[in-house]
């Protein structure tokens, strides 16, 4: 039965498989969510079921895209496919302005043309059971997301986040029209969901340019990069001199790199200045899982000197250091 489990743990719970499963609730929503708007006639649940069409084509490329991006590297790619997951939020953000546009066309057209909604309660309650599904999928994204570190699965678990509070402000909506009996809040209600909505969509665009353009690691796992050089900068009293500069990071997808000069006596045999610098790579991996760090070798008395200089952060020794050095 434990391996049974584990079996189904590392087929479901991943970005591959929770995309997949994104793809079957967003169906299974998009056919409740319609019945809703169809038995109701309401502009605001037809604008809940328009969010889940967008779910169901983010869903089906997000998972094209973290297929993608989970292929080794080759020739054309050496670095590997890891930016792929990028796309993915990208066009699901355009998608989610795309519904966005469409929910204030209908909602503008029914204000001009107010039409009675009926039946409220079967189409409540059918709104009500499909966000309760949205809820449980994007808690359980939302937490695989950040153990994957996976930009698409995160994208996704947002935007049915999203959907779950804009469908409880169509509800909101619809209790007001059938207490107040005011037939215009519907589309009052429909115009603030598509704002909401365009405001998560640009959200997407602008991490997923961030991403494409390198931006570098989150400040505090800069900080534990930060902290482990500090730990192994050093200047003994032969005056040997350990230190590193050009230190820079960014993110690809999942991947999460740093590259870095580390400077040692020149007077070290290569065998020495290799087992430092595998204890350093090893104290890097240890404190970033997953991080892949590439160090050049310098003499101390060696500077090497960048274009961009924006990139040089310095970590200089301490005369009361000892530092670290020999094998692990």
């Amino acid at each position: 039965m434990p391996n049974s489990l584990n079996h189904m743990r590392s087929k479901w719970l991943t970005p591959k498989g929770l995309l997949r499963a994104s793809v079957v609730v967003a169906m299974i929503t998009i056919a409740m969510k319609t019945m809703a708007w169809w038995i109701t006639d309401s502009v605001g649940l037809l604008s809940d079921a328009m969010e889940s069409l967008v779910n169901l084509a983010s869903a089906v490329f997000g998972l094209m895209m973290v297929t993608v991006a989970s292929l080794p590297a080759d020739e054309e790619h050496p670095y590997g496919h890891h930016k792929a997951e990028y796309f993915s939020s990208g066009f699901e953000g355009i998608l989610i302005g795309v519904a966005a546009l469409g929910i204030v066309w209908a909602a503008v057209a029914r204000l001009l043309h107010p039409q009675e909604v009926t039946q409220l309660g079967w189409g409540l309650a059918l709104s009500v059971l499909s966000s309760g599904l949205n809820w449980i999928l994007s808690w359980i994204m939302k937490t695989v997301a950040l153990e994957h570190r996976s930009i698409a699965l995160m994208a996704d678990s947002k935007h049915l986040m999203a959907d779950v509070w804009t469908s409880a402000g169509v509800v909101g909506g619809l209790l007001l029209v059938a207490i107040t009996g005011w037939g215009w809040l519907d589309s009052v209600v429909a115009l603030v969901v598509a704002l909401v909505i365009l405001k998560e969509g640009l959200s997407l665009l602008w991490e997923s340019s961030q991403g494409l353009m390198d931006e570098a690691l989150e400040p505090q796992v800069q900080a534990e990069i930060h902290a482990v050089l500090n730990n192994f900068a050093h200047h003994s009293e032969r005056n040997e001199v350990i230190r590193f500069d050009h230190v820079a990071t960014r993110r690809a997808g999942q991947r999460r790199y740093v590259n870095l000069h580390m400077h040692m006596p020149a007077s070290w045999s290569l065998g020495r200045a290799a087992t430092l610098r595998g204890n350093v790579e090893r104290e890097l991996m240890n404190a970033v899982p997953g991080l892949r760090a590439t160090i050049e070798l310098l003499p101390s008395h060696l500077e090497s000197h960048f274009e961009e200089q924006h990139a040089h952060h310095a970590f200089a020794p301490q005369q009361s250091s000892p530092g670290r050095d020999g094998p692990a």
